[in-house]
């Protein structure tokens, strides 16, 4: 039977990631990026896919786990009837070397008989390697370009395409295993001593936490932790982000609704920035903005809703076959054709992102003001047509209500950047524009009869999307139609404290199956609380989102309330991202609500 979902954590180095379960088996791991093929795959098929595990030969063995202080380092406490020891998983930061992860089996008392199984195989769990013995007892595995090294204190037996041993740790002991990744047309990775490499990587991650100066509130260690997993999700060379380090982990268990998540969408963008700077970031928000910058670089009419991590834009969407998928889930998907569709909300948060980050530092980006003029100019041909909206619907464009109000917020953005920065542009003409996308939302994508606004023109189905209304400022917490909104999604959209996206069971997304709760759509009803003065019902749901979180703080996309499971893929930037926007809105800082709503219209 598979791993729970929640049942993983993350280590990483910042240009790719690996899941460790809860037993000590390493089940994903791309390498050399995050987008790369799987070198251990397991967890979208078996152990056959590619797997390590480190596990204790007792039965009896108790298990816990905890990060080390405020880093990446997972540690699993094993205690047996025999002893007790201390398996440390991580991966050093790269600083222009191999990519390395470093397994340390610690001795504490007794002793305790361990085994560890190694199943590599490179392409997403379908190429055998080609196994041979150097320097004593270490292995290299070779398939076309792909080389991965095992340098371990202690020999490893080949059986059936696999290498595994029985070891036992006393007191004092430590057992050492570096798997290392390279070209095969290169050298080998050179060897790394395991305890500097413990060491250097304790303190490179506690010297970036130490950036982020707690409030004294009781949401600190939460905000501290997801931003480290952000941290752990950016891909260093570029800045930018992931939206997860997987694919394909199901939005239902046993559905379709599958995706690959390993690349970087626009719609992150605003979000990220303010928490990233709200926090004491500014290099990583700089770094994601410069990021975001090169991306969107280029003819207007290009611009896609996601990139790869360097900014590449094929993202070619195709199915594993060989793969059984996570408990069933089929298909696997590797890329994502969402990156060909139209969605127009990404202008405005590009143009919001861009603003955010101009106000909080002082400074435009006056080099690419050419740039958003030139995103403007091609929004305002094309904001009347139809999209795939902000959930990528595979049925059909319509006039999705958030496309249209993420369009104002585009112009919005532009003309206060003329305002407050006195560069040039047709302000005149583009407030035109503004105020006419406005009343077509207030009359198009408002329904008196219902009492909210909707999904789309025309429609009656509710959506969580419409939450961000007042969050983005298109109008204010105090106007009847934000707090009508929010009371028909909280009678409607919200299940077993959660909320969900919209209904899926009309299937005008175009996709088969059902969904879990979407837990960024759950923090933006705590926002939207905030603002409304509901503080209490606010801080409520908020720690009941808190409570879903598993035993090292990391969240998935969605949660299935009925089997208690997490779902989508993990962990997901998103998440983490909404969770430390709502803990902030919820503290004495600065607000995110409050500082993109404090541009609120009152049309």
């Amino acid at each position: 039977m598979s791993n729970l979902i929640e049942d993983y954590a993350i280590i990483g180095d910042c240009e790719t990631a690996a899941l460790v379960s809860r037993h000590g088996s390493i089940d994903w791991l791309c390498w050399p990026r995050f987008d790369s093929g799987a070198v251990l795959a397991s967890i979208l098929g078996d152990e056959h896919n590619g797997s390590w595990s480190i596990q204790a030969r007792s039965e009896e063995a108790k298990l816990t786990r905890q990060y080390r202080g405020n880093t990446l380092i997972l540690e699993t406490d094993v205690v047996t009837p025999d002893g007790a020891v201390t398996l440390i998983d991580f991966m050093p930061l790269r600083s222009g070397g191999s990519s390395d992860v470093v397994r340390l089996v610690v001795g504490r008392h007794g002793s305790v008989s361990m085994n560890t199984c190694l199943t590599i195989r490179f392409g997403y769990g379908s190429i055998i390697p080609w196994v041979t013995r150097f320097e004593g007892h270490s292995l290299k595995a070779i398939a076309g370009p792909d080389m991965v090294v095992l340098r371990s204190s202690e020999p490893m037996t080949a059986e059936g395409f696999r290498h595994h041993q029985e070891f036992t740790v006393r007191a004092g002991r430590t057992v050492s295993f570096v798997l290392s990744y390279g070209h095969s047309f290169k050298s080998v990775p050179p060897p790394i001593d395991p305890q500097q490499a413990l060491l250097e990587t304790e303190r490179a991650w506690e010297t970036w936490a130490s950036t982020f100066k707690p409030s004294g509130g009781s949401y600190d260690d939460t905000v501290r932790r997801s931003l480290i997993t952000l941290k752990a999700l950016t891909y260093r060379p570029t800045g930018g982000i992931v939206a997860a380090p997987t694919t394909s982990l199901p939005e239902q268990l046993g559905g379709s609704r599958n995706w690959d998540y390993r690349y970087c969408w626009l719609r992150d963008a605003t979000f990220t920035l303010l928490a990233l700077m709200d926090c004491g970031f500014e290099q990583e928000a700089e770094a994601w903005r410069t990021w975001l910058r090169h991306a969107v670089a280029g003819n207007p009419a290009q611009v896609q809703i996601m990139y790869g991590l360097a900014g590449e834009r094929r993202l070619d969407e195709w199915e594993i076959p060989w793969l059984a998928g996570y408990e069933g889930a089929k298909p696997v998907r590797i890329g994502n054709a969402a990156a060909n569709q139209l969605q127009l909300d990404i202008f405005g948060e590009v143009m919001d992102a861009l603003f955010q980050g101009a106000i909080r530092g002082r400074q435009l980006w006056t080099s690419g003001w050419d740039l958003q003029c030139k995103l403007i100019e091609h929004l305002e041909t094309i904001w009347r047509l139809p999209d795939e909206g902000i959930w990528e619907v595979r049925g059909g464009r319509r006039h999705f209500t958030h496309s249209k109000v993420m369009a104002w917020v585009a112009f919005d953005r532009a003309i206060k950047t003329i305002e407050q920065f006195g560069v040039e542009g047709p302000i005149e003409r583009w407030r035109e524009v503004r105020e006419q996308i406005h009343r077509e939302v207030c009359e198009q994508g408002y329904d008196e009869k219902i009492g909210s606004f909707v999904q789309s023109y025309g429609a009656t189905d509710l959506d969580a999307s419409t939450l961000l209304i007042p969050l983005v400022g298109f109008l204010p917490p105090s106007d009847p139609r934000v707090r009508s909104t929010a009371e028909a999604i909280e009678h409607n959209l919200i299940s077993n404290g959660l909320v969900c996206r919209y209904r899926t069971g009309s299937k005008r997304d175009g996709l088969p199956g059902d969904e879990g709760a979407f837990l960024a759509c759950s923090c933006w009803f705590v926002d939207n609380l905030v603002l409304l003065g509901r503080h209490d019902e606010a801080r409520v749901m908020f720690e009941r989102i808190l409570g879903l979180g598993n035993d090292v703080g990391l969240f998935s996309e969605e949660y299935d309330a009925k089997n208690r499971r997490m779902l989508g893929n993990f962990p997901q930037a998103f998440t983490h991202v909404a969770i430390i926007t709502s803990a902030l809105n919820l503290s004495k800082r600065d607000k995110p609500a409050e500082q993109r709503s404090g541009v609120a219209s009152e049309g």
